[in-house]
């Protein structure tokens, strides 16, 4: 029978430990060479590497072997904590210990302070990556170059830490966010959304729409606005821009939308008065939207001062597949 997994606050004496693990996850990826006292003596010692930056190590053990490790660490700008050296054995995946440590760390630098998470992972860590996108962080800024001997290239990612942050995404933000995107956009089609799908929304139905979306914000077609509560991606809304050539000043707000589990929170308000903002700031002076009749957006929507422009009896189905009738709506800005 295995041992009781302990994730505790991490050793100089576990410098063993942790040197096999990244050097066997490491060892996943081609060309990712782990040179310890030429590149990154600090491993030796990391616990104490940490504490005096002033951050904080943990190490997940079972039976006396480390299988999984987390760090952070304040950086100096906009009180932003690091996530570092996140790395899980192979055969403890799965089983959500890396869901867990990202956690610890998290929560120790919101105890702390932080009021944003950032993180680097090599470009070739793609499964790294599809975890973080899980956990709402997004790519932010460029790719970062290390003269090393991997030859390595690092994505940036962050999120904010805490309260509700609703931030634009720019094209390669809005792609590394498809995936959470996707999921809020199943669940609200699931619990009756009205947002042009029916259940039950296959997945690869939901990638597709927001893989288009993110190509409108390339093309500067489209902002795509997320929303954050306490570090979890929990809504979204666009902003049409692609207009008719004799409507340069008008936009339309599209898909708005709260992940059910985070509802009566503010989010739904918050991003519609961005989306506004968003609206103004690129000179539009009128923007419309739509919703069905009786729905939650109904009553957030005339709460916010638009205006019923007027209603399509029968013009959507709901998720039973029974005709209700669509709201119109419009503002100026």
């Amino acid at each position: 029978m295995q041992g009781t997994l302990v994730i505790r606050e991490g050793r100089d004496t576990d410098a063993e430990g942790f040197i096999a693990l990244i050097g066997a996850c490491w060892g996943e990826y081609p060309g990712c060479v782990l040179d310890v006292d030429g590149e990154v003596p600090e491993l030796r010692a990391l616990a104490s590497y940490f504490r005096d930056q002033g951050g904080m190590l943990w190490a997940a053990e079972r039976e006396g072997r480390i299988l999984g490790m987390v760090g952070t660490r304040p950086l100096k700008e906009d009180a932003a904590w690091e996530i570092c050296r996140m790395y899980v054995d192979t055969g403890a995946r799965g089983i959500g210990l890396a869901a867990d440590l990202l956690r610890t760390a998290e929560d120790h630098a919101r105890a702390a302070g932080a009021e944003r998470l950032v993180l680097w992972t090599d470009t070739r860590f793609t499964r790294a990556h599809g975890f973080y996108e899980k956990h709402g962080y997004v790519r932010q800024g460029s790719i970062r170059i290390l003269d090393d001997l991997s030859n390595s290239l690092e994505f940036r990612y962050a999120k904010p830490a805490r309260g509700l942050v609703v931030e634009a995404l720019d094209a390669a933000a809005a792609a590394s966010a498809e995936r959470r995107l996707a999921g809020i956009l199943i669940a609200s089609v699931a619990e009756g959304a009205s947002l042009e799908f029916l259940p039950p929304l296959a997945r690869d139905r939901a990638a597709a729409f927001w893989k288009s979306a993110s190509a409108a914000v390339a093309a500067g077609d489209r902002v795509l606005l997320a929303a954050w509560l306490d570090g979890r991606l929990a809504g979204t809304v666009t902003l049409d821009l692609a207009t008719a050539e004799n409507q340069p000043h008008v936009a339309s707000i599209q898909k708005l939308m709260v992940d059910p589990a985070a509802r009566r929170a503010g989010i739904g308000r918050a991003l519609l008065r961005r989306a506004e903002q968003a609206a103004r700031a690129h000179g539009r002076r009128v923007a419309m939207l739509d919703t069905r009749l009786g729905s939650a957006a109904e009553g957030l929507y005339r709460a916010e001062g638009w205006t019923e422009l007027g209603r399509i009896p029968g013009f959507e189905l709901d998720g039973a597949r029974v005709p209700q009738d669509t709201l119109f709506f419009w503002k100026a800005l």
